[in-house]
């Protein structure tokens, strides 16, 4: 047994289609149109275009003098590298009896690290980062209603935009779960762990764009927006502090966990939880709709306005391509062996972005766009 192939990850990546014996320790390059199937070159497009997007927005923010919107592309790599490594390689830090193996990804056209981290995940950080709070500064929630309740509206909204990817990729072999973790991957939402919808894809994206706001978007001492050093270490403290913020927050589920956990009451804790984001999400976005008069929207940018639909349609494309097999699921899942996602979950997710779409596109001031 090899140092980075443990059982559990040697069974959860048969089980996706390759031998994780058989990996390139730095980098893997592969013929996109040989992956497992024909949509994951479809995702990785989508996504690294956006964080290329993403990353060029930023910069011309920054040049307009607010650093922010780099910040947060930026504090989303840290936390990357951070986070990740322990995920694929439990092990080597210590939290082989803590977390144990949870999850791997499959082998997409460009690899890192062991053919654990493709290049597309490394994107949807910065992406996803960025897209979500592009969103909520140009509806102007940032500017009116301060940085913790536009926080928690980036939290939604990036519960509503990424679960609906997150729903899917188990069924379309993009990743895989351990699902004899039961520490971890129990409670799970069909084939999706609460914990990961819940402190992945809404508490470490608000509470990294909370950091970053407050500690990047002061001005400079000498006025203007920070630079260098002073920029640079700030971002870096966002990125670093917001893994601990998922362990904080994962105490209430944490607390019915054990040797012998009780994954009914977990599941009621975070069900509460996640409907606690929705809800003041949707709180906040109702609000601002209601206030739109006198609280304007700040002025529109490409990138807020192309990429968050270019984001969604593919999406829906990509679940259009995977609906026959899971109507077709028997008891959750495929005929090809795969495990299908909450389908009710993802209508809603749907809805609420396109509710998110809808504030952002609708009666708009007549202001001029911005730098995109």
């Amino acid at each position: 047994m090899s140092a980075t192939c443990e059982e559990a990850a040697e069974q959860v990546t048969r089980n996706l289609g390759f031998d994780c014996h058989d990996v390139s320790p730095v980098v893997s390059v592969r013929n996109p149109f040989d992956l497992a199937n024909g949509t994951m070159p479809v995702l990785e497009l989508v996504i690294i275009a956006g964080a290329v997007w993403a990353l060029v927005h930023a910069v011309r923010r920054l040049r307009a003098g607010d650093p922010v919107n780099l910040a947060i592309w930026c504090a989303s790599l840290i936390y990357l590298f951070v986070t990740e490594p322990p995920l694929y390689f439990p092990e080597w830090f210590g939290l082989d009896e803590q977390y144990g193996f949870i999850f791997a990804h499959n082998v997409f056209t460009v690899q890192f690290m062991w053919d654990r981290l493709p290049l597309y995940i490394v994107a949807i950080y910065p992406a996803l980062s960025q897209l979500v709070y592009e969103v909520v500064r140009v509806l102007g929630v940032f500017r009116h209603r301060g940085a913790l309740v536009g926080s928690i509206l980036v939290a939604f909204v990036c519960q509503v935009f990424y679960e609906i990817f997150d729903q899917l990729g188990p069924q379309l072999k993009w990743w895989g779960w351990n699902d004899a973790n039961v520490e971890v991957n129990h409670p799970a939402l069909a084939s999706v762990p609460m914990n990961s919808m819940l402190l992945f894809a809404s508490v470490s994206f608000g509470v990294m764009t909370y950091l970053a706001v407050k500690l990047t978007g002061s001005e400079a001492p000498g006025g203007g927006p920070r630079r260098g050093w002073s920029l640079t270490w700030r971002i870096a403290l966002a990125g670093v502090l917001t893994p601990p913020s998922m362990a904080l927050f994962g105490i209430p589920s944490a607390v019915f966990g054990g040797e012998t956990p009780d994954i009914t009451a977990q599941a009621w804790v975070l069900g509460i939880e996640l409907a606690l984001v929705w809800v003041a999400g949707l709180w906040i976005l109702v609000s601002h709709v209601r206030r739109r008069d006198t609280e304007g929207p700040e002025p529109m940018t490409p990138f807020a306005r192309v990429y968050p639909v270019v984001y969604l349609v593919a999406m829906a494309l990509l679940w259009l391509v995977a609906l026959p097999d899971f109507l077709d699921a028997d008891n959750g899942i495929t005929s090809d062996g795969t495990p299908v996602g909450s389908g009710w979950y993802t209508l809603a997710c749907f809805a609420g972005a396109a509710a998110v779409l809808a504030v952002l596109h609708t009666a708009r001031r007549r202001t001029p766009v911005e730098v995109g």
